[in-house]
């Protein structure tokens, strides 16, 4: 009887060994403190160097948002390559060509380089430059005008514009033909910021913002073209894909009193070459198949929810 007892035991302890871990669950994060993405409104770009995930801002520009959703709903952008890439300045696609001059059937957006900031659109300040204010909306850096604008008004709202900072998303379009600029010939062709650059501000049209991917966009080959080109694998919305192949990811509110260090921090380690392009908003995962899985897809190197 005592051998039996000390079988069975010995049954149930490799029984247990060999079963999977249990699954623990993790709790939300602080809504004060983290926001989550909303899956309508983040784009997957897949590359041979890793997703990048893009936050888009459909508030600042609302065509080109629905543009680019609707061209990656319709598998536009699988496949195309990155077929302009200028070290220090930025990553251009989306042209079904390849050589830089071709763009979707759908007609060209009207141009949306500024857009009117009311009370629904906070905004941190950090800083102060030529008679504007600079700081975030959300992931994007923007400038506009302070709040007290609005009261002077007809519809309660101030001017408002995002910054070409790393990790921007931004329209393609023609420059000037037979002495007109073409500001409303957007189409299909963005670009992906790979270093802060002014002089495209108020230029273009900046719809999104790399919140996770970055180093993704900086190993994509550089040229023009490039030799041996990148590209978007595949291009989705996260609203639609599985739910075992995204993740819900958590951004830094900028509204937080933890960004507020984060942004005093930058700016006493950058002194007076402090930019607002310089403060990378910190992104978290929560880990939906526990902590004690083995293993994780693809946001495996996000760090987790705390």
């Amino acid at each position: 009887m005592k051998t039996r007892n000390i079988l069975f035991a010995l049954a149930v302890a490799v029984a247990m060994a060999a079963a999977p871990a249990p699954v623990v669950a993790q709790r939300a994060p602080d809504p004060t403190k983290w926001r989550v993405l909303d899956p309508e409104n983040t784009l997957y770009i897949d590359t041979v160097d890793g997703r990048i995930v893009l936050e888009l801002f459909p508030e600042i520009a609302p065509r080109h948002v629905a543009r680019v959703k609707e061209l990656a709903r319709a598998r536009f952008y699988d496949g195309l390559i990155f077929h302009r890439v200028i070290d220090r300045f930025m990553a251009q696609t989306g042209d079904p060509q390849g050589d830089g001059r071709g763009a979707s059937p759908l007609p060209d957006l009207p141009q949306e380089f500024t857009f009117k900031r009311g009370p629904d659109l906070p905004f941190v300040s950090a800083s102060e430059q030529s008679g504007s204010w600079q700081g975030f909306y959300k992931t994007i850096a923007i400038a506009t005008y302070p709040d007290a604008q609005m009261a002077l008004t007809a519809d309660g709202k101030t001017r408002a514009w995002p910054l070409h900072c790393p990790g921007v998303a931004s329209m393609a379009r023609s420059g000037i033909v037979n002495g007109v600029d073409q500001v409303n010939s957007a189409n299909s062709q963005f670009f992906l910021m790979r270093a802060p650059y002014p002089s495209l501000d108020t230029n273009y049209t900046a719809w999104g913002r790399v919140v996770w991917g970055l180093d993704a966009v900086m190993k994509i080959p550089v040229g023009e073209p490039p030799a041996n080109p990148g590209r978007m694998q595949t291009v989705r919305v996260a609203a639609d894909m599985p739910e075992a192949e995204r993740a819900p990811i958590y951004v830094l509110r900028t509204d937080s009193p933890d960004f507020r260090e984060l942004l005093d921090k930058t700016r006493r380690e950058r002194g007076a070459d402090f930019s607002v392009c310089d403060v990378q908003i910190p992104v978290r995962v929560l880990d939906q198949s526990g902590r004690n899985a083995r293993e994780r897809p693809w946001w495996r190197n996000i760090p987790l929810i705390p």
